[in-house]
């Protein structure tokens, strides 16, 4: 049986990291780590691309992103792509989707794993922005539109923590994952960030200005997009540079991205 909500995790029973998929699949995994509920999960064989589900259960001790960052060739952003948000930052709504890449260095798991804030960035302007994930599960180029979901493994939750000084200085920015079957339609999918506990972004992905069969059309034109690939598809308003006052990330707080129909990704802020 193939998975639909597929975890990476530390076992319990053995202190391995496996991947599993989730035995009940209607928890939110990531409310369930932080807040000490046992999470159970069936063994699967295989990577995150070819993985058959067995019917061996294990107990998750510690949660991982879902895929490690040898797995991930590359980590591409999606810059002004909704709608409220091009509205809040009083900016024409772009022609093409607006790329930018980051290291996949910059990949990280969900709680307790921390987001650090390094001292260059440490201006009151570390802000947070939550994103619905795409990742890539096979390599494709010049993917039409129509074809676009043939080539997604799956979605995740991100938070694509952005440096607003450094960001703005220049002109260009250089846990589950569920499957495509879980969710058919990836725009139709509420998606919320919550910053110590009060909601900063509420918004819904239907109001991407690019969907991601757009996004995906685009950017394997003329070039190669690689099973791996994660394109993170932008983020709803409410960031914390348009707010008044601003609002920042802060050392010791906790940041949330809530995202419909796959869950709680949770860390919290650490500054070096």
């Amino acid at each position: 049986m193939s998975w639909t909500h597929l975890i990476r995790f530390v076992a319990k029973e053995d202190a391995k990291v496996h991947l599993g998929q989730l035995v009940d699949t209607s928890r939110d995994v990531g409310l369930d780590s932080i807040e000490g509920t046992e999470i159970k999960a069936y063994e699967i064989e295989g990577s995150i691309f070819d993985g058959k589900v067995t019917d061996k259960r294990l107990t998750v001790k510690q949660l991982l992103p879902p895929i490690t960052r040898e797995q991930c060739d590359y980590i591409r952003c999606v810059g002004l792509n909704y709608k409220d948000h091009a509205k809040e930052a009083n900016l024409d709504l772009p022609k093409v989707p607006v790329l930018f890449t980051k290291p996949r260095s910059a990949l990280i798991g969900p709680y307790p794993y921390a987001v650090n804030i390094p001292k260059c960035a440490q201006d009151e302007t570390s802000d947070y922005e939550a994103e619905l994930c795409v990742v890539i599960g096979k390599t494709g180029r010049d993917i039409k539109e129509e074809d676009a979901m043939d080539y997604v493994l799956g979605y995740t939750a991100s938070n694509d923590i952005s440096a607003r000084t450094l960001q703005l200085s220049q002109t260009q920015w250089c846990f589950v994952l569920v499957s495509k079957e879980a969710i058919p339609n990836p725009q139709v999918l509420s998606i919320k960030a919550i910053y110590n506990g009060a909601v900063v972004q509420d918004g819904h992905t239907s109001d991407m200005i690019f969907t991601i069969r757009q996004q995906i059309a685009y950017f394997s034109q003329g070039t190669t997009l690689e099973a791996g690939t994660i394109i993170v598809t932008g983020t709803p308003a409410g960031i914390g540079f348009f707010k008044k006052p601003r609002v920042f990330l802060e050392d010791g707080s906790e940041i949330r991205v809530e995202i419909e129909k796959i869950g709680t990704l949770i860390n919290k802020v650490h500054y070096e």
